[in-house]
């Protein structure tokens, strides 16, 4: 399981509309968030940005196939000769009064959902039946789940009686302005490179009629500056960062070679 908390520094995030005064109005309400949009457009950096802002432990979870309610509760362990119970992330936060982000929720397993909905509704309760405990969240608790609607499926998807428990926020990829901005703080490359590495990721997204599950993602592009700020050509930095990891498709990988050619000439 991918944990951490985050440290007291404010990550540089853009604002691209009224995200920041939901998530602040959303926090003092003691209401959960759930934050949707494709991969790589900035969901994680803006609840980091938000936590940090507002002084508050961000525990983050990587949901993933193999993640139950144990591991998000806590679960007895063997220390010492002696069973010891070990509090999970989830049930950490809520005893702190702390932020719990659950990243990708829909990848963990249903039994995970089961232990959300208490927290999720006017009881913002937690209950560890292996202790016996019965948690009720301070103020200062806040549920957060992201997931990608892109990639849902029949199997894979979250439940209306689970999606209607949480306010909502609807994240894309920032206008050419702000994403110049986002990838140059970023990676130390400045403005007028930028600015065509940016252009280039518009007319990935745009393209039709390809094998593209997605277009090139904003972490992509400053992976791309951040090379090339460090001295890589644009074209092997292009190719590490962009092509490469957006298709394994040979054709689809000449069409986005031809695509860097326009674009840079």
């Amino acid at each position: 399981m991918n944990l951490h908390a985050q440290p007291s520094a404010v990550p540089y995030y853009a604002a691209t509309g009224t995200e920041c005064a939901l998530f602040e109005a959303a926090q003092n309400n003691g209401l959960p968030l759930l934050l949707k949009g494709p991969t790589g457009c900035g969901k994680t950096r803006f609840i980091e940005h938000m936590a940090a802002r507002s002084g508050r432990k961000l525990y983050t979870v990587a949901c993933h196939d193999d993640l139950s309610a144990a591991d998000l509760i806590g679960r007895y362990l063997l220390r010492g000769g002696e069973t010891e119970w070990v509090d999970g992330p989830l049930t950490r936060a809520v005893r702190e009064g702390a932020i719990c982000y659950l990243d990708e929720v829909v990848e963990a397993r249903k039994d995970v959902t089961v232990v959300l909905h208490p927290l999720t509704d006017n009881r913002r309760t937690l209950m560890i039946d292996r202790t016996g405990e019965e948690l009720v969240a301070p103020p200062g608790f806040m549920l957060v789940a992201s997931y990608n609607p892109g990639y849902q499926n029949v199997l894979k998807r979250m439940k209306p009686s689970t999606r209607q428990r949480f306010l909502a926020i609807t994240f894309d990829f920032p206008k050419p302005e702000t994403e110049i901005a986002v990838v140059a703080q970023e990676s130390g490359l400045d403005v007028a490179r930028v600015t065509p590495l940016v252009r280039l990721g518009g007319h990935i997204r745009n393209l039709s009629g390809m094998d593209l599950e997605e277009g090139v993602s904003t972490r992509l592009l400053i992976y791309a500056a951040t090379l090339i700020a460090g001295g890589m050509g644009v074209d092997k930095a292009l190719e590490a960062a962009v092509i490469e990891p957006l298709s394994d498709d040979e054709d689809v990988q000449i069409a986005l070679r031809d695509l860097v050619t326009t674009v840079y000439g």
